[in-house]
């Protein structure tokens, strides 16, 4: 889950609908050529792993709220990972391979043992798939990665910020958010409005972000979606 308190209560945002956020904000991308297919289903199914964690809600006894995707215990968390990584080189090698790099990239240094290892064998995961890819696609690899990351922030800023007034960079994007040597800024027209500089969209678009909001007891409180809509 990806967790926000608001007011003594929790805002949660299940993972896999985050990313569907992630691909949304690809498919308007107005960089020419285009995204390759493989490349937008890698984004929007990058978080594919924790939809059977976000199928409940998990309490963090210790910290008094639920657990999220920053401090999920290591070893479903981990196992899950690869378990998605695996569904999506079964649909499509070069986007596994994306996810593999985006997950790996994350892993790499941790000072989880389990992570560390997960990290390894992403790594062993990756240059598999590349022995099948052609030049093109290994040129492109690091570039298309880079837009993963950037829409997998800004669709972490929507789900992370209060709308309309918070405007931090989310783990692990606290420096910021680039691509292709370009700083790219979130900013907030009004609480349903989002507005990035310098423009890289197409043109206007809305997102719906389903959530629910549950209370300091656990009990559900509501459920709907965040509407919001994407500016030039």
């Amino acid at each position: 889950m990806i967790v926000r308190e608001k007011s003594g209560s929790f805002v949660l945002v299940k993972q896999h609908d985050h990313a569907l956020v992630s691909g949304e904000l690809a498919r308007h991308w107005a960089e020419r050529p285009w995204p390759p297919g493989s490349t937008l289903y890698a984004i929007s199914h990058h978080d594919v792993a924790w939809k059977e964690l976000d199928d409940t809600v998990r309490w963090n006894e210790e910290t008094g709220r639920p657990y999220s995707f920053m401090d999920y215990p290591s070893g479903p968390k981990v196992r899950a990972y690869e378990a998605g990584v695996n569904f999506v080189e079964a649909h499509d090698p070069y986007a596994g391979c994306l996810c593999s790099m985006h997950y790996e990239t994350i892993t790499r240094g941790s000072e989880d043992e389990t992570e560390t290892r997960f990290a390894g064998i992403e790594t062993r995961r990756q240059e598999r798939l590349r022995e099948g890819m052609s030049g093109e696609e290994l040129r492109s690899l690091d570039r298309n990665l880079g837009l993963l990351k950037l829409c997998d922030g800004l669709s972490l800023f929507l789900c992370l910020n209060e709308p309309g007034r918070e405007a931090s960079y989310p783990w692990p994007y606290e420096q910021g958010l680039a691509y292709a040597e370009e700083d790219y800024t979130p900013e907030w027209v009004n609480e349903n409005v989002l507005r990035v500089r310098p423009n890289p969209f197409s043109g206007p678009f809305g997102i719906s972000l389903p959530y629910q909001v549950i209370g300091g007891d656990g009990r559900l409180e509501e459920s709907g979606s965040l509407e919001f809509r994407v500016v030039p």
